[in-house]
């Protein structure tokens, strides 16, 4: 009876992998205070790319997803070659490979998970199969061919994450709009959101019914780990000498595979439990992680056990480490010395009301924009991206704002330092007035911005901030903010 009892609980326990794949997760978004602040995490664990799909842009993510670094590395070919996304890359595929997607993704951890909702499933077939093969175009086409040709013209877009990835609708957009402190970013939402909100619902509606939908069909991370099947040190093996081609392994399995360990498989290491000759086994080199044990690696239970707590114990050292890093409460910006006309009962700070922290910035075609030299007159600050669609469609109304009243204010245009092209090419297709700088020093920080863009800043004469918003604008709007202050001149 006892025994049957534990039986029926270890049912209901999650497996090893789904631990993992929870792990895993957990690891990839480790900044709490990104979920509570609405803000998307820019330290220095950002310029590392995890190994499975997880949005930059999340507000938890401590990392970069491989595939957006991949896309804004090849849209900016004409700068830098993308030698460090490559090696990465390499260095994933050979070690892991496939093992990635099994074990190690967050969004396949999402697709299992609703494949669990009983409904009548779609079984593997031909046309599974070969709808397989889908995302090897998608790759080609999403990931290389369309950055490419828009980095010739020096306009960078990363078209998988801006059209189709179902990660970034979820983790970064809904993500970020579920914080109410971002309620009023919604202004900047259009019929692209929509469209990849209805394509992130159609995805994961179908994963109910179809196991792994995006990883079997549309997923290029997957095609690009799926390259190094044969390659990988870490994944499923079959002893041939052992081996009676019975089929079940191939048959138990649902992802379209034609043979254990190919390019379709993920290495998720379930064919090993319905081996009924031990041929199985997934393997890290020579180490045998799950099938039956070689002689040599024969242990008993216990130690066996001891083993796993002692994994699990280093894995959660590692993990609060991490929480601990990101987490501890940022250094606050020195307070930048008073000019003659700077009123001291002010406090400096990003909020309406306060006075503007003081900073320069080099300008593009050569000079700087110091702030505070710029005291006494109304100042719009315009914090932007060439990669950002808002930013690059709201240009126009910052540029007849300074055509209009430029001569009675000042205004500067911030791009951010996540540079992914070249700048002066970009402005030269364009006869923008204003002027136009590099924030290399954290400036939007200082606002109390992050990489959510675009941000607006209107201070009045003295410095003080009366407009200090993300989401996009109209020359309306800054007529109405800035048209007041110059009158009361």
């Amino acid at each position: 009876m006892d025994k049957s009892i534990s039986r029926g609980v270890r049912r209901f326990l999650p497996t090893k992998r789904r631990l993992i794949q929870l792990y895993a997760a957990l690891l990839y978004n480790a900044q709490v205070k990104g979920w509570i602040s609405g803000q998307i995490y820019t330290g220095n664990l950002k310029a590392v790319c995890v190994p499975g799909l997880n949005c930059y842009s999340c507000p938890g993510a401590i990392g970069a997803c491989p595939l957006g670094a991949l896309q804004n590395a090849l849209a900016s070919t004409g700068n830098r070659a993308p030698y460090y996304v490559l090696g990465i890359l390499l260095l994933f595929g050979l070690t892991l490979g496939r093992t990635i997607c099994g074990w190690l993704c967050p969004v396949g951890m999402v697709q299992e998970l609703l494949y669990k909702i009983p409904t009548p499933k779609v079984k593997k077939s031909r046309v599974t199969r070969a709808l397989s093969y889908l995302k090897y175009i998608i790759l080609a086409v999403f990931v290389v061919i369309v950055p490419l040709w828009y980095a010739l013209q020096h306009y960078p877009v990363p078209a998988f994450c801006k059209y189709i990835c179902p990660a970034g609708t979820f983790e970064g957009a809904v993500g970020l709009l579920a914080n109410p402190v971002n309620a009023d970013k919604f202004s900047m939402l259009g019929i692209l959101f929509t469209r990849k909100f209805v394509l992130m619902a159609l995805i994961f509606g179908a994963s109910v019914f179809i196991f792994r939908f995006f990883c079997r069909f549309l997923c290029p991370l997957g095609a690009i780990y799926g390259l190094f099947s044969r390659l990988s040190l870490t994944g499923v093996r079959v002893e041939e000498e052992k081996c009676t081609h019975c089929g079940l392994c191939t048959g138990h399995c649902k992802m379209d595979i034609r043979r254990v360990g190919g390019h379709e498989c993920i290495q998720c290491g379930d064919c090993v439990d319905v081996c009924p000759t031990g041929a199985i086994s997934l393997k890290a080199g020579k180490i045998t992680l799950k099938g039956p044990d070689l002689p040599r690696q024969a242990d008993t239970p216990k130690k066996k056990h001891a083993r796993g707590r002692i994994a699990w114990a280093i894995a959660v050292i590692v993990l609060a480490g991490v929480l601990v890093l990101v987490n501890l409460p940022g250094e606050s910006a020195p307070e930048a010395a008073p000019g003659p006309v700077i009123d001291e009962s002010i406090p400096v700070g990003s909020e309406e009301g306060m006075r503007a922290p003081d900073f320069t910035a080099p300008l593009y075609g050569g000079g700087e924009f110091h702030l505070y030299d710029h005291l006494g007159q109304v100042t719009v600050i315009n914090f932007w991206a060439t990669w950002c669609t808002p930013c690059c469609a709201e240009l126009p109304y910052f540029d007849e704002l300074s055509r209009n009243y430029g001569n009675q204010m000042a205004l500067v245009a911030l791009h951010s330092d996540l540079v992914t092209d070249d700048v002066d090419e970009y402005l030269s297709n364009y006869d923008y007035t204003i002027p136009f700088a590099l924030d290399d020093s954290g400036v939007i920080a200082s606002f109390g911005g992050s990489t959510m863009l675009p941000q607006t800043v209107i201070l009045d004469q003295n410095g003080v901030i009366v407009y200090n918003k993300v989401g996009s604008v109209t020359y309306e709007l800054l007529e109405s903010l800035v048209a007041p202050l110059l009158e009361s001149e």
